[in-house]
């Protein structure tokens, strides 16, 4: 066999052998870092929590429909069933209660800020104006009377208290009147003062005041006799 020969075959053993290193030889597949992954995992965690929280946070004064005016005093992680819940504190000062509302229900139950003072100062107006008294049995006005002071709502709450209310010339409420009167009356003043930052009673001289400035001072012959009559339904139906 010649030299070119030989360095013919040479060459071609080289390039079989280095094409047979190219194909046994692990390809780097490219994967996504860890730390990236991890830190939009994390992100779309804490965007989901804050959205759930709508926006209330630790410390704050809020009012849950149920109960009134409570405080926000921690954020707090339970498992359940092994999942985690994310659960709002909220602390009932006057009521001694402490209550654990699942940060995703907050908007099913109807939990929400303090009202704002043009909402506030509207209450207030409520109460100037003339006690609109349903001619109705006292046992139905009273569930209309408690469906309103839980719900939440501000105005509908300060309602009760101006057709509740009674001046010193009109007839004295019965029991149950005076007890929807007084739960109306507590959970109207409780959030005036968490509003407008002052004491309960200072906030309860408030809405006093707003009902003496009302249309009604004393009861016409007609309306003294229907109030009389909604008394007696009234003590009836706490009777039976």
């Amino acid at each position: 066999m010649g030299r070119g020969t030989k360095k013919s075959a040479a060459v071609r053993r080289t390039s079989q052998a280095a094409r047979g290193n190219a194909r046994s030889a692990p390809v780097a597949k490219a994967g996504p870092k860890k730390g990236a992954g991890e830190g939009a995992i994390s992100g779309m965690t804490a965007q989901k929590k804050t959205t759930q929280r709508q926006g209330f946070k630790v410390n704050e004064f809020i009012v849950y429909p149920a109960h009134g005016v409570g405080q926000i005093l921690a954020i707090e992680e339970q498992e359940v069933a092994g999942a985690k819940l994310e659960l709002f504190v909220i602390n009932f000062i006057k009521d001694k209660m402490t209550l654990r509302v699942p940060t995703a229900k907050i908007v099913s139950v109807g939990m929400r800020k303090l009202a704002e003072a043009p909402l506030v100062k509207r209450a207030l107006e409520t109460l100037k104006g003339r006690a609109r008294i349903k001619r109705t049995m006292w046992s139905r006005r009273a569930q209309e009377y408690e469906a309103k002071i839980n719900s939440g709502d501000i105005v509908a709450i300060a309602e009760v208290v101006r057709d509740l209310y009674r001046s010193e010339t009109q007839p004295e409420q019965s029991y149950s009147e005076r007890q929807l009167y007084e739960a109306a009356l507590d959970r109207l003043s409780r959030e005036i003062a968490a509003v407008q930052r002052v004491t309960e009673t200072e906030a309860i001289k408030e809405i006093e005041a707003a009902l003496a400035k009302g249309p009604r001072r004393g009861p016409k012959p007609a309306e003294a006799a229907d109030e009389a009559a909604s008394g007696d339904e009234a003590a009836e139906d706490e009777a039976a």
